[in-house]
């Protein structure tokens, strides 16, 4: 992914969905943008209108942190949104980021064993290791029962983008459809802003725009998502609907990779049926999450 573009568009399009209203400017008449218009989001940032444009040009190599964060409030962006333009400003700089590289494993190997051992502890939620580019790495016992729809057969790396957008099961699964889809694109934009250069995640984005009009489009859209902790819907083939809350771990031994965790309210009909999960997973042997690189 081009890093100018990637700067060009951002840019473009958190600037196109403002209204003059909303920053507290005068639309005046004979607009011919939809959104603000150059000039006054640099005035609003107090920079040039040169300067501004250039930025949106994508050349962002050299903003100091200051341009950005004027930036960050003409535009009104969100926290998501400012880490996306930090990222954005650190990869057109060289800057890695984080202070550690990511791995870049061309195959994917099985979990280190003391992670493996803390997945297998956690048995009252469901709990796995994902990457950056949505590839499902390891789960404990009620995670591979949770996600079965997803592993399939064990026949390639469970891929949740994939299962998202190319399997027709996920309506199914996820009865919030639109809002997990928005979701994904969402996180998948903000990783990429942090590794452009993440050939993975390049190929997963061409595979998903190639096959799927619904993620070409969200994709265009530029919006980016930080995970973090929330509130889920699914619809499991076995025991039906569960409302379950979920935390996002980061991985410090593996950067890029999280650790997600489910769980329900205690007493809640969805404790109830997580639990029915664990006991029907004991009774049924795990399909094991493939090795071999999606």
């Amino acid at each position: 992914m081009d890093n100018r573009s990637e700067v060009r568009e951002f840019l473009m399009t958190r600037r196109a969905r403002l209204t003059p209203e909303a920053v507290g400017l005068t639309a005046g008449t004979n607009r011919r943008v939809a959104g603000l218009r150059r000039s006054e989001v640099a005035t609003l940032a107090g920079v040039s209108v040169e300067y501004y444009a250039k930025l949106e040009r994508g050349a962002l190599a050299g903003a100091s942190a200051s341009v950005l964060d004027a930036l960050s409030r003409a535009l009104l962006l969100d926290e998501a949104e400012r880490a996306h333009l930090l990222d954005l400003a650190r990869a057109a700089d060289g800057v890695p980021a984080s202070g550690r590289a990511r791995r870049r494993a061309t195959k994917q190997s099985a979990p280190r064993p003391s992670l493996a051992w803390a997945l297998a502890a956690m048995t009252d939620a469901v709990a796995f290791v994902r990457d950056a580019n949505q590839n499902l790495l390891a789960t404990n016992e009620l995670g591979r029962a949770f996600y079965s729809p997803v592993i399939g057969d064990g026949g390639r790396t469970p891929n949740l983008a994939r299962f998202q957008f190319l399997d027709p099961a996920s309506r199914d699964f996820y009865p919030d459809w639109d809002l997990f889809a928005s979701m994904c694109v969402g996180i998948m934009r903000a990783e990429a802003g942090r590794d452009p250069h993440d050939k993975g995640m390049q190929d997963l984005v061409g595979e998903l725009s190639t096959r799927s009009e619904v993620f070409r489009a969200l994709w265009a859209a530029h919006d980016v998502r930080i995970h973090g902790t929330g509130t889920k819907r699914f619809r499991h083939p076995v025991v039906g609907e569960l409302t379950l809350a979920y935390e996002e771990l980061a991985i410090t031994a593996e950067p890029g990779n999280v650790l997600m965790i489910y769980t329900a309210e205690p007493g809640s009909p969805s404790a109830e049926r997580l639990h029915l999960l664990a006991s029907w997973a004991a009774e049924h042997p795990p399909v094991e999450v493939a090795t071999e690189s999606a």
